[in-house]
């Protein structure tokens, strides 16, 4: 007795790319093709080619996300235009014009710390390190611990008492 036939068809693979340029998941996947998130992930074993597409999707728009995140760390800066309403002058009315310009965007602190953070891990991380470590070398942080001395009586809170 086989099992039920697949509903995957062939250009599906066009289609998974695309949706993964877009930053699709896997579940926003299998809601598209109206699957279970299991059935997706044994098309990816059984059809390579989606597999293939699938990768090739993710892979391309992971880089664009990079490459923008790498921009915006640096700053950049690139041509664009307004439009602007000028003046004919002497009441003549006004026109319309595309005007050229030049932005400009500083390096961001916020990207380059994050980016720093996802490519170096080890000397960017949020760690505070103690200088106390375990018997494995790991970092701890110390515990203070108070045992009361015998014979002596605890301190009150009244300010207007001073000594006795």
């Amino acid at each position: 007795m086989a099992g039920r036939p697949t509903d995957y068809k062939e250009e599906y693979n066009d289609q998974v790319r695309k949706l993964c340029l877009l930053g699709a998941t896997d579940k926003e996947l299998s809601d598209f093709f109206g699957i279970a998130e299991s059935t997706l992930n044994n098309w990816k074993i059984a059809y390579p080619e989606f597999m293939e597409s699938l990768k090739q999707g993710k892979e391309a728009a992971d880089g664009n996300v990079a490459d923008r995140l790498y921009q915006r760390a640096m700053g950049f800066e690139h041509d664009s235009e307004e439009i602007k309403v000028v003046s004919d002058g002497q009441g003549a009315g006004s026109s319309i014009e595309r005007v050229p310009i030049r932005k400009i965007y500083p390096p961001d602190t916020a990207a380059a710390i994050f980016w720093l953070k996802n490519r170096q891990r080890d000397r960017w991380r949020d760690k505070v390190e103690t200088g106390f470590t375990d018997n494995q070398g790991k970092d701890v942080s110390p515990q203070i611990i108070f045992n009361a001395a015998p014979n002596c009586k605890p301190i009150e809170d009244n300010p207007d008492k001073v000594n006795g």
